[in-house]
């Protein structure tokens, strides 16, 4: 299923300023058919007002010995300076995806209606995503917001829920894969994006009275780590929309989000409050417009005051030429002059160690030479290792209309053009890292979530015993670098029968290690390195092919000697 929504671009005229184009992103989702004021809290975290005591700032620390921690880390986080921490102090860092829906007039992620959700939660946290951001709307909480466009068949365990109980769900099981969560209002209702967090239907209190009732509802489950408070605020051609540090309690959302990151600090003090940008900001240098949400340059001036200062991300959301044709794609200097916008946009809050930041959404079809080109440079601002930009890429749906997703169009194969250039960057999730715990009860309209044992692993799909048969290996090196690459591999079966749990192996070349892989179970036992079929590549009829990649450190010399069971495969 694949749908688009258009969104116009608004040229934003800005006292004494030309106009400026600030254009939206993409957020391509619709649906599928089949309460006081916070305390004027001063700002600890963001000390630096200007640029150049922003350059200033020191950096944090994190204990040493945990410096080299993976995975999505232990309990809550929060921040030291720019990098985030887990309970133990050790260095996290997101390194996910959008997998929306439940924002839209299905009220639940999309692609339930051909795979299971355990299914797909198993294969992100496979390909090395260790955190989810789920948007929703609203409306998905009011009474008439049934959940639809389900296979039932495919989620027996889904039925007669409600939406949040789906959300229940889905982030219980993330929990079991050692995935974070955090949850993000998309919009007030689910047919459309509002430039404010509120509207005449869903008032700014109904927007808090949610949140509150969220974080209390996954109080002491330490899946869900945070809240994105609003999406992609913006202005309006014309006049109107979001401000950042304007003053006008209807629509500076900084003071929105500074009322709304404290009402949910004292419901749940563990979670993150993540604060998106806006488009337009004056008086910060040029440009002045840029993406919706993506622009927080307004931040060297006015800071966001939380309770808990420790607890503040803040997120941008950045775009290629597929969403829309920004005049920084057209300028001599590309790529060359995307670092120095990306310092003035965000990068200045990490550098300077004020506060950690977050790509929450960024995305391309690839369509155009320039993406693939931005896709990489804008990975390699972000950094690897947990001391890098947190990223949640947008999305792991198809169905965006102007972005496409990590999966193909058959909502199973993965786009490997795409996730070859995120790769090197994930940091994988492990399991049971979660420390879960019990759900405060909600009201009786909203069951509560059922959280399995902590010591109750994953289930583990049955596999068939690997069948032989003859079969052809093509070996491709995607990415390669002083340390490392990645690679991808396609076996082909030349045979008549069909290949079912097929299990690849192969000899490594020496001084190679596989650290990772994705769409199947790769491992290593000295230069011996096997690969069994995931659950959705098990049977492989006649004639089909089944691609899937890998990390490693080492030479990124071609292997030899694959094959399935007693048979070689040619290459």
């Amino acid at each position: 299923m694949k749908s688009i929504r258009m969104l116009a671009c608004a040229a934003v005229a800005l006292a004494g300023a030309v106009a400026l184009v600030a254009a939206p992103a993409p957020a391509a989702e619709t649906a599928a058919v089949s309460p006081a004021a916070a305390q004027n809290v001063a700002a600890t975290g963001p000390a630096a007002t200007t640029p150049a005591a922003v350059a200033a700032a020191p950096q944090g620390t994190v204990t040493g010995s945990k410096a080299a921690a993976a995975a999505a880390g232990t309990g809550y986080w929060h921040a030291v300076g720019s990098q985030l921490v887990d309970s133990t102090g050790a260095p996290v860092r997101m390194t996910g995806v959008n997998w929306f829906g439940a924002e839209t007039a299905n009220y639940t992620p999309h692609g339930l209606w051909t795979r299971n959700y355990k299914d797909m939660l198993d294969q992100m946290a496979g390909l090395g995503y260790n955190t989810l951001r789920l948007p929703y709307a609203n409306q998905l909480f009011d009474a008439g917001s049934a959940p639809n466009s389900i296979d039932y068949a495919k989620n027996p365990d889904l039925q007669g829920l409600g939406g949040l109980q789906i959300l229940d769900k889905i982030i219980d099981y993330a929990g079991t894969k050692g995935m974070k969560v955090f949850l993000d209002q998309h919009r007030p209702d689910s047919g459309a994006q509002s430039a404010l967090w509120y509207t005449s239907a869903y008032p700014e209190t109904r927007w808090i009275s949610d949140w509150t009732m969220l974080a209390k509802r996954y109080a002491g489950n330490s899946t869900v780590i945070g809240a994105d408070l609003h999406n992609e605020p913006h202005s309006i051609q014309g006049g109107g929309g979001a401000c950042w540090g304007c003053g006008d309690t209807a629509t500076d959302w900084r003071l929105a989000a500074e009322k709304a990151g404290n009402a949910i600090l004292a419901a749940n003090p563990d979670w993150l409050i993540i604060v998106e940008g806006v488009d337009c900001v004056s008086g910060t240098g040029d440009p002045q417009c840029g993406w919706w949400g993506g622009n927080l340059s307004g931040v060297k001036d006015n800071p966001v005051r939380l309770s808990k200062q420790d607890k503040l991300v803040y997120s941008t959301h950045e775009y290629a030429t597929s969403v829309f044709q920004q005049t920084w794609f057209s300028d001599p200097a590309f790529p060359a002059n995307m670092p120095a916008l990306w310092d003035h946009f965000f990068g200045y809050l990490q550098k300077g160690n004020v506060a950690p930041v977050l790509i929450g959404e960024f995305g391309s079809t690839l369509s155009d030479p320039r993406d693939k080109v931005w896709l990489q440079e804008l990975m390699k601002y972000a950094g690897t290792g947990t001391s890098g930009i947190n990223f949640t890429c947008w999305s792991w749906n198809p169905d965006s209309g102007d972005t496409g997703g990590i999966l193909n169009d058959d909502w199973t194969t993965v786009n490997q053009a795409k996730q070859n250039i995120l790769q090197p960057y994930l940091i994988s999730p492990k399991a049971g890292s979660g420390s879960g715990g019990p759900t405060t009860n909600p009201p009786a309209t909203n069951p509560a979530v059922t959280k399995p044992p902590a010591t109750n692993p994953p289930t583990t799909p049955t596999t068939p015993s690997p069948s032989s048969g003859s079969c052809a290996v093509s070996y491709h090196v995607d990415n390669s670098w002083s340390t490392g690459f990645t690679a991808t591999v396609t076996l082909r079966n030349t045979g008549a029968a069909s290949l079912d749990g097929w299990v690849l192996n192969w000899t490594a070349p020496s001084g190679t290690q596989i650290t990772n892989g994705w769409n199947a179970t790769v491992s290593q036992s000295g230069q011996k390195v096997s690969a069994r079929a995931a659950a959705w590549t098990s049977g492989l009829g006649a004639g089909a092919s089944a691609s899937f990649g890998f990390q490693g450190t080492g030479p990124a010399t071609a292997p030899g000697g694959f094959a399935v069971g007693n048979s070689a495969c040619t290459s």
